[in-house]
């Protein structure tokens, strides 16, 4: 088994660089982990705390119980992945079963600034991407998965994204392994990427 950790900076294309990854790899090889379900529940603030929220920092994900499971799943053990909803800032009551599998990818811009996740993984990869190329990618997520409008995406990137990105996710990229610069457009990178799990696993 072997645990993938992918990090880098909101909208620098770690989504994109998964589902290539999962492409390549045979059928049913693949449990993703997302960061984002294991934030912290905070359905019981008010709406004008919510939007104080910050999630860039690494304070606002739940690690031990992220670490708590990745452990479970290299045990060969199901576990039960919180649902975390950015509009209500709250956990579902539901949870999703997840089944262990052969290659385990962590995806999250958090996940190198954590030394026992580190720890865990086989492989730690940094997508880089243009700061601008992330914030045209940020501005199209929040306002249609977040609901923000415009003005409020740029506030929360000025006053959240920019900052936490300098100070806790662009030092991480000096834990990575490989550093994927134009994220999931960089073909070659992925399929070098690709090659090294196969070997790792003799897929």
């Amino acid at each position: 088994m072997l645990v993938i950790g992918i990090a880098g900076g909101s909208g620098s294309g770690k989504s994109t660089v998964v589902s290539q990854i999962i492409k390549r790899l045979p059928k049913d090889a693949v449990t993703v982990i997302p960061q984002d379900a294991y934030y912290k529940d905070n359905g019981h603030k008010t709406q004008e705390e919510r939007a104080k929220i910050n999630f860039d920092h690494p304070s606002s994900i739940e690690f031990s119980l992220l670490t708590k499971h990745i452990d479970a799943l290299l045990r060969n053990e199901a576990i039960e992945m919180p649902i975390y909803s950015y509009l209500t800032c709250a956990r579902a009551k539901e949870t999703i079963s997840v089944l262990p599998k052969k290659v385990i990818i962590l995806e999250g811009i958090l996940i190198l600034t954590n030394p026992n996740l580190r720890k865990r993984m086989g492989i730690k990869i940094f997508v880089d991407a243009d700061p601008d190329d992330r914030l045209m990618r940020i501005i199209k997520r929040d306002s249609v998965e977040r609901g923000r409008s415009y003005q409020q995406v740029l506030d929360h990137y000025e006053e959240y994204v920019k900052p936490m990105h300098l100070q806790f996710i662009e030092p991480t990229k000096r834990y990575a392994d490989i550093i994927v610069p134009q994220g999931g457009a960089n073909h070659v990178a992925i399929d070098v990427l690709t090659s090294r799990i196969k070997e790792n696993l003799h897929l």
